[in-house]
């Protein structure tokens, strides 16, 4: 005895009243808006984005050593597992000091990650790591690497994440580090 089952109605629509009708009261209806005429001697105005200072062409002049390299939680979980030494291996790949930075958000994505992340999360606060303070709600870590690139173009990003190397390469000016065939 379960319940019937309805054959369902295709190309079901609510009927909608026109403007036009005359059961809607006058002040209610819609009135065209009247257009103006455009003065040819008033400064027309177009909005143009502004690009960043520090670009020239594509290289970024922001960009020298010490470098500040932002890292992701991702990016740190693979450095284990490849058994890279994370400050080491950034200064062997740029052949310069490397200053990491993390995040508050990377830091509370690592903390969520429990247990099994927990030489992770050493390894995040150590002393040579810089730690950067999040002033905006949720942890949210992509988002939160992507802005911060966004306004200050002074970063290298260090993640494996597909998805976010993919936001950022569209960011002119942002160099991506990563890990490939355990280097």
């Amino acid at each position: 005895q379960g319940k019937q089952k309805k054959a369902r109605k295709y190309a079901v629509m609510k009927r909608m009243i026109s403007l036009r009708d005359e059961r809607i009261k006058e002040k209610d209806r819609v009135k065209a808006p009247v257009k103006k005429k455009e003065d040819p001697s008033a400064i027309k105005e177009r909005e143009v984005p502004q690009h960043p200072s520090c670009l020239f062409f594509q290289y970024n002049t922001q960009l020298g050593p010490p470098y500040h390299i932002l890292v992701d939680t991702n990016f740190i979980n693979f450095s284990i597992k490849a058994k890279l030494d994370l400050v080491q291996s950034m200064m062997d790949c740029l052949y310069a000091k490397c200053i990491p930075c993390i995040t508050d958000c990377v830091m509370g994505e690592i903390e969520k990650l429990g247990q099994k992340y927990r030489v992770a999360l050493r390894i995040a606060k150590d002393p040579r790591f810089e730690r950067l303070p999040c002033m905006h709600k949720g942890t949210y870590a992509d988002d939160c690497l992507v802005q911060r690139v966004t306004q200050h173009k002074c970063y290298i990003v260090a993640t494996v994440d597909k998805e976010l190397k993919r936001r950022i390469r569209k960011i002119p000016g942002v160099p991506i580090m990563y890990i490939s065939r355990h280097r």
